[in-house]
């Protein structure tokens, strides 16, 4: 009896180091997939459907190592950690302060000013729910995944970077990519609009979970775009306002890993005390209360 819940438990401490040192909610989809297939697989087989079970299993096999593959990055950072010993880091609560959605706003929206004055041109794209499908893009950039801060978005904007004519992808408190090239709008616009404002009607017509800022290269004036309209021109203590009220509700998906820690200092909880009752020994709280 106590094997089957052996094997159960260590298969699940298994998924939750995975889970944790992948942490973006995006690469959390497909290894929810695949453990999807996994339970899928064994419930066609428990069920008598040998067919089934045995395209599953294919699939299975085939997912794996397609996830791998993908997430070759995130293997070699857990192979590492288990490799120095500090495995039970990924147990233990993050030290690291995660930056808050007002800071975070804060820069990008200083960062825009110090642009605007200088008319230097730029373009923001930010996510506002679920993640955007690179496939939307008509180039995906290059990935950075950095901390989003004023002065490597001004940096990366300048002229003389290779980097500036593209747009900035950032998702929660980080810059995912940088010169990411956009669908043009199809609409007919003013032609007092540049490229990047009709990249950014483009990419905000196409997908409606996330909002673009533009800096004009021209005038400097200020902009943002959600759902193919464009709203300009605009202050930098307007533009505060509107990402503040549009974030107010969300959730930084940064905080990932530290809600599974979170979940994990939970389950080791109820393991006590389940085994604390199991062998009628007396729990940490109970100690307490003496």
């Amino acid at each position: 009896m106590l094997l089957p819940l052996l094997d159960i438990g260590l298969v699940i401490v298994l998924i939750y180091m995975v889970l944790v040192v992948i942490g973006e909610r995006r690469t959390l989809w497909m290894v929810q997939g695949l453990i999807i297939l996994m339970l899928a697989a064994a419930l066609s087989k428990s069920l008598g459907l040998p067919l089934l079970a045995f395209v599953l299993d294919k699939l299975v096999v085939g997912s794996a190592v397609a996830v791998a593959f993908i997430l070759q990055a995130e293997f070699r950072r857990l192979l590492e950690q288990i490799g120095r010993g500090e495995i039970l880091q990924l147990f233990l609560p993050s030290r690291d302060a995660l930056p808050k959605p007002d800071n975070v706003i804060d820069e990008m929206v200083d960062a825009v000013k110090e642009l605007s004055q200088n008319r230097t041109g730029a373009l923001l794209i930010l996510e506002t729910t679920q993640p955007i499908d690179e496939r939307d893009f008509s180039v995906p950039g290059v990935k950075l995944n950095a901390e989003v801060s004023k002065e490597l978005l001004q940096t990366i904007f300048q002229t003389s970077t290779l980097l500036h004519d593209g747009a900035v992808l950032i998702r929660a408190s980080r810059i995912v990519a940088a010169g990411v090239i956009l669908p043009i709008s199809e609409r007919t616009a003013s032609r007092q609009l540049g490229t990047r404002h009709r990249a950014a009607m483009g990419i905000t017509e196409r997908v409606e979970n996330c909002l673009c800022i533009v800096v004009s290269e021209e005038t400097g004036s200020i902009s943002i775009a959600e759902r193919g309209i464009l709203n300009r021109p605009l202050t930098s203590s307007k533009l505060r306002e509107l990402l503040r009220a549009k974030f107010a509700q969300s959730v930084d998906r940064d905080a990932v890993a530290p809600q599974l820690r979170s979940l994990g200092r939970q389950l080791r909880i109820q393991i006590s005390r389940f085994f604390s009752r199991l062998f009628r020994l007396p729990s940490s709280a109970s100690r307490e209360k003496k």
